[in-house]
């Protein structure tokens, strides 16, 4: 039982101050003891929960089919000759294509979203062939180096998943060399009618000097793990 030390009314054991006479509430047990630790952690764990891909796929499916409608609509109310409207609508599509779609069927495979990639390109560039009246630059330029880029994109994506740091950087130097030859190789044709290698032959020669070196470095281990101390691989 304790008593208010202005007044002495009787105090309950829970009282801060008096009711009496206001007068605080002063345990001398508890005055040299420390004032309670706060946690350095909160006890509760609050995460802002991450957007959802198909709510993001949505969103993005609405904003490209908004662009496209009103520039189809701009071009037919204004009356305009050139269908300006028709190379504004396939990028849309074509960025739908990219980034939507993965977005929206997540458990989709990867060569199958390549080769997607690769059609929605070469629709695109068929647009514009069919818009500049270009159909034998598209059959004999354009095509075959879209083909030949959707190769050499579904050859990475199948072979470099699981590989180490450098087994990587030589396939991709490597696929980067062969597609480079072959964009030399139609433009020649098309220019000339015949291949003359030139600036692609140069480009797959220091390609080659470049993979040399690393699969030697792979192969070795003890060179192998002085290049990961060395660039914090």
């Amino acid at each position: 039982m304790s008593y208010c030390v202005h007044c002495g009314v009787e105090l309950h054991d829970s009282a801060r101050a008096c009711p009496l006479c206001h007068t605080p509430v002063v345990d001398p047990s508890k005055l040299g003891a420390a004032p309670p630790e706060l946690p350095p952690y909160p006890t509760q764990r609050a995460e802002v929960p991450p957007a959802s891909k198909r709510e993001a796929a949505l969103l993005l499916t609405v904003m490209l089919l908004s662009v496209a409608i009103c520039c189809g609509l701009l071009n037919l109310f204004l009356g305009r000759s050139v269908p300006w409207s028709a190379y504004v609508i396939g990028g849309a599509a074509l960025l739908w294509v990219w980034v939507a779609i993965p977005l929206w069927f997540r458990a989709l495979p990867l060569a199958v979203r390549l080769i997607l990639d690769g059609v929605a390109v070469g629709l695109y560039v068929l647009v514009i062939a069919l818009l500049a009246d270009g159909m034998v630059w598209f059959k004999a330029l354009a095509l075959p180096i879209v083909l030949l880029a959707t190769a050499v994109l579904l050859l990475l994506g199948l072979t470099l998943p699981g590989r180490s740091i450098l087994s990587s950087l030589s396939l991709i130097f490597g696929s980067i060399a062969v597609f480079l030859v072959g964009v030399e190789l139609c433009v020649d044709r098309w220019l000339t009618g015949a291949w003359s290698p030139g600036w692609s032959i140069v480009v797959l020669v220091i390609a080659a000097a470049l993979c040399a070196p690393l699969q030697v470095v792979r192969r070795v281990p003890s060179l192998r793990e002085e290049v990961r101390k060395l660039f914090h691989l």
